[in-house]
């Protein structure tokens, strides 16, 4: 149990040399782990423990007993200390032979026994009153567990407690040795009045029962071996009693007992009767209590109010008639005890308490007085009868017991008591009886319904048990008693009578013939079950890691079936042999979820209920994926120029199913760096995004397509394609196999041909109404005829930093505008010109005032490649022009604030010149390299001398 102890020792025999030292070690194997054990704690090695043990310190002991036997401990069992440890020695010699390890199961039951009592600190009574205590004790283990509770009483005198009295775990009553008369009288009582509560009753208390009274709880469990052993105990706190005794009144006569009898010298059979006589004044007005004690223990007590009270191995005789106890007149007792045996020879005497009435007619007893004794000789009848019966008799559990007892020699009446001695019980107590009239008596409740006794024939008794269970194995005895009306002599006859346990007769196996299988699979499971055909219900758990046990089914013996999981998942067939029977369970489309320890598990029909027996073994069935048929196809290293669009292409040649889903990650590997760009789910939905630039889309194949817009020379790099395939199980839920890489190496270069813009500031002044010409010329580059443009202009409102896209002519001559909702109406008034090759040209038409602000161009140069796809060459930027429009009805008195909008403006032009002379330094340098072409001879035609009416917009994408 958590908290508790655990000792394991640990013996090695066989070795060369018995007197040196050996060295052992301790692991363990976890069942959420059965394939890896935990190295614990070695005599050799102090490192040899894990971290989490060696942290545990002087809580975890291996201590030597001998040279060859140690003792593992555990000073505090935890939870997740359950395991099967394993003790080994480390063999020192140079053969190998014999067994250097040895295993063994423990199991941590949380400790969840609760005891408890309302019952105030300090408890006041008179003698005489009654006294009730209720105390709460239960368990919540999942376990097979029982509770004994009992009552104690510490008196300061006393070194130990007495027991009061305590129902044990087999739920039987047992009083304390002080106690046990006044349990027989049944003024000491413990009731159990509710699921987890029992009462204490003590009529008439005694001020002998002053001290600490306290209740205590057991927990017991019952080993495989049918052996019980105590879990834990606990104390609820203790009340202390007081009981004041009550003084009688001054009473100056004596009292004188004796005691007689009409004979005092029996033979068997005979008749005993004792007499025992009160001598004291006035006895009229007195009342008495009365016992009679053989060999000095109490055999018979007649209360004052004349109700008689016998020692229980009497009780039958009293029953029968043949103890009787009278009261002649209020000073002489008469005790009368017929048929005699030599049993019932020894020292008599009687015992007399005057009693005096008190409140609520509660009698108070006064001090007891003792007779003289007197011996009683009982000398044996000859008899000639004997009896004969069978030594030993073996049954199983289950089945019916049947004993035959024979008397011979005998000539008078015979009549049968047939009793037993069990575990629980360590004397005789008589169990049923047949009379000479063939009367039938049962004796004992618990085996009434199953019990027969009969006369099979004049001198032959019959006693017949049916579903004998463990609890019945002890010593029978048959007694035979003869009598002709005047005597009586008895004989007896013992036999022992053992029970083998079912769980002995029956072996269940769990068998498989692949317990590592693959996810879809089959899955067959045997579970052999061997012994005698009874009634029986099988059920199949399975244990998942560490959740609970799952119960997935349960077979009955009349073949119905109690499902707890899926239904469809399982199949079942029985194949039944004379001695053993089959049990299979069909696992269809195994998956992860199947995963675990199975175990079946036999229950036998006994008493109406069904008996578990022990289970089978455990039997590990793991279910893992497939192998990865994942392929990628290979891509060459990809060297193209910056600036441009790049595609770079990641393709599944193979896979496993034609219905997998693929999760996609996209690695830039850099000498400094690792950057993962975008990352895909199976259902392509983006999880990363590192960047705008970078956009992914699938097609068909599948075929998994990485672009790069505008690259950059920092975009150059190995790209690792990472794919990981996804399959759905049996059940539909989703797993995958293990990811599967391609790198693909990007070289981006500085493109060959040059494009250079003319990036002189401009700076322009209208008035509303006017129409803008706003110029974007090329200064390299413009006598190539296999080239193709794309042009795009941008504005930036004054003082913003932001470039907003008004309209691109793309290198097909495909115009686009763009959806800003505000530059609308600007976009109305725009036209797009191309006088030469060299000059793309804007015109604003109807400026307005909200038109002010700067305008820039962007320039990209394309050309056909050689297998014919279009690869961009360059990319350029043209100079800043700066618009102001000035509105058509100012006047010249307000050329003041005109004046100020226009330093303004001059600040913000300052600002873009200074950074367009840098861009100019260099220009400069690259006029340097640039080798001038001359433009074409032939005229250019103007190819937008009008709005192109183009409905198509921007995308994220270009």
């Amino acid at each position: 149990m958590a908290g508790s102890r655990l000792s394991i020792s640990c013996n090695v025999s066989g070795f060369a040399s018995a007197t040196s030292r050996k060295e052992f070690e301790f692991r363990v194997t976890k069942l959420a782990m059965p394939s890896f054990p935990l190295n614990i704690i070695s005599t050799a090695d102090p490192s040899f423990g894990y971290a989490q043990y060696r942290a545990r310190g002087p809580d975890i002991a291996l201590t030597y007993l001998s040279p060859n036997s140690v003792l593992f401990e555990i000073k505090s069992l935890q939870q997740d200390d359950e395991g099967e440890y394993d003790c080994s020695v480390i063999n020192p010699e140079y053969i190998y032979d014999g067994t250097y390890s040895v295993k063994t199961t423990v199991k941590v039951i949380n400790d969840s026994l609760s005891v408890s009592s309302d019952a105030p600190a300090s408890l006041h009574h008179n003698e005489g009153e009654l006294l009730a205590l209720t105390c709460r004790a239960s368990s919540n283990t999942i376990q097979h567990t029982h509770l004994s509770v009992g009552w104690y009483l510490q008196k300061e005198s006393d070194a130990e407690s007495r027991l009061i009295l305590s129902l044990d775990r087999d739920f039987t009553l047992r009083p304390g040795p002080g106690f046990l008369e006044r349990y027989q009288a049944n003024l000491v009582r413990l009731d159990k009045v509710g699921e987890a509560v029992y009462r204490l009753t003590i009529d008439g208390l005694e001020p002998s029962d002053s001290g600490r009274i306290y209740c205590r709880a057991q927990e017991w469990i019952e080993d495989p071996d049918l052996t019980w052993f105590s879990l834990t105990q606990k104390t609820a706190k203790e009340t202390v009693l007081d009981v004041k005794g009550k003084e009688l009144a001054p009473d100056k006569d004596s009292v004188v007992v004796r005691l007689s009898a009409r004979e005092k010298s029996l033979q068997e059979g005979q008749e005993l009767l004792l007499t025992c006589s009160v001598d004291t004044h006035n006895p009229e007005e007195k009342i008495f209590s009365v016992a009679w004690l053989q060999k000095g223990a109490e055999l018979a007590r007649m209360g004052p109010t004349g109700v008689l009270s016998v020692r229980p191995e009497y009780s039958q005789r009293e029953t029968r008639g043949e103890l009787r106890a009278t009261r002649i007149k209020n000073t002489d007792h008469r005790l009368v005890l017929q048929y005699v045996s030599a049993e019932d020879q020894g020292e008599y005497m009687c015992r007399v308490w005057p009693q005096k009435r008190g409140p609520r007619d509660i009698f108070v007893q006064g001090q007891g007085q003792d007779s003289n004794s007197l011996p009683v000789s009982i000398s044996a009848t000859v008899s000639e009868m004997s009896l004969e019966m069978q030594n030993s008799v073996h049954v199983n559990e289950g089945d019916k017991l049947t004993l035959a007892c024979k008397a011979r020699g005998f000539k008078g009446q015979l009549f049968i008591t047939w009793q037993r001695k069990v575990e629980q019980k360590p004397t005789f107590s008589n169990i049923i009886g047949l009379s000479q009239e063939g009367v039938v008596e049962t004796m004992e409740d618990d085996v009434a319904h199953r019990i027969r006794a009969s006369r099979s024939s004049k001198d032959t008794f019959v006693l017949e048990i049916n579903d004998i269970m463990m609890a019945d194995s002890g010593v029978y005895q048959c007694e035979v008693s003869e009598t002709n009306g005047h005597w009586k002599t008895s004989k007896f006859v013992k036999t022992t009578m053992t029970v083998a346990p079912i769980a002995s007769l029956v072996d269940v196996k769990l068998r498989s013939r692949n317990t590592i299988v693959t996810i879809g699979d089959n899955v067959e499971l045997m579970c052999h079950v061997k012994g005698p055909h009874l009634a029986k219900m099988l059920t199949w758990s399975l244990q998942r890691g560490a959740s609970p046990v799952d119960n997935i089914l349960t077979m009955y013996s009349d073949g119905a079936i109690r499902w707890s999981g899926e239904q469809q998942r399982y199949h079942l067939r029985v194949d039944n042999a004379q001695n053993e029977s089959v049990y299979y369970l069909f696992i269809h489309g195994a998956s992860h979820r199947e995963t675990g320890s199975y175990q079946c598990q036999v229950s036998v029909f006994q008493n109406n209920v069904y008996k578990q027996l022990l289970p089978s073994n455990q039997l590990m069935i793991l279910v893992q994926n497939p192998a990865s048929d994942l392929i990628l196809t290979p891509t060459p290293a990809l060297t193209t120029n910056i600036n441009s669009d790049i595609t770079i292409q990641c393709s599944v040649a193979s896979s496993h199913s034609g219905s997998s889903r693929f999760a996609i990650t996209w690695i830039l590997q850099q000498e400094t760096r690792n950057v993962t760009i975008l990352k895909w789910d199976r259902d392509s939905s983006v999880t990363v995004d590192n960047s705008q630039r970078f956009s992914m889309k699938q097609t068909m194949g599948p075929n998994f397509e990485l672009t790069i817009r505008d690259s950059r020379t920092s975009d150059g790099g190995f790209y690792v394609c990472e794919v990981v395939e996804w399959l759905q199980d049996p059940h539909g839920e989703w797993y995958h196999l293990p990811a599967v890489a391609k790198n693909i190496q990007l070289t981006l270069i500085e493109p060959a041909h040059d494009l250079l813009l003319d990036v002189k500031e401009q700076m322009l002044i209208a008035k509303e109404g006017d129409k803008v010409q706003l110029k974007c010329d090329l200064i390299s580059d413009v006598s190539s005829n296999t080239c193709f443009y794309k042009v795009t202009w941008f504005y930036a409102k004054l003082g913003s930093s932001v470039d907003t896209p008004l309209l691109e002519l793309n290198h097909f001559g495909l115009l686009r505008y763009s959806e800003h909702k505000d530059l609308q109406d600007l976009q109305e008034r725009l036209r797009l010109s191309r006088p030469n090759w060299s000059s793309f040209g804007l015109e604003i038409q109807r400026v307005h005032q909200e038109d002010s602000g700067m305008y820039r161009c962007r320039v990209e140069q394309y050309q056909l490649g050689n297998e014919g796809k279009i690869e961009q060459l360059a990319s350029a930027v043209g100079s800043s022009i700066v618009l102001s429009v000035n509105s058509t009805g100012e006047s010249e008195s307000r050329s003041g604030c005109a004046s100020g909008m226009w330093i303004s403006l001059l600040v913000a032009v300052a600002l873009i010149a200074l950074f367009e002379l840098c861009a100019l330094f260099f220009l400069a340098l690259r006029l340097k390299r640039h080798r001038a072409k001359k433009p074409p001879n032939k005229p250019e035609p103007s190819l937008w001398t009008q709005r192109l009416m183009v409905d198509t917009k921007f995308t994220d994408d270009q």
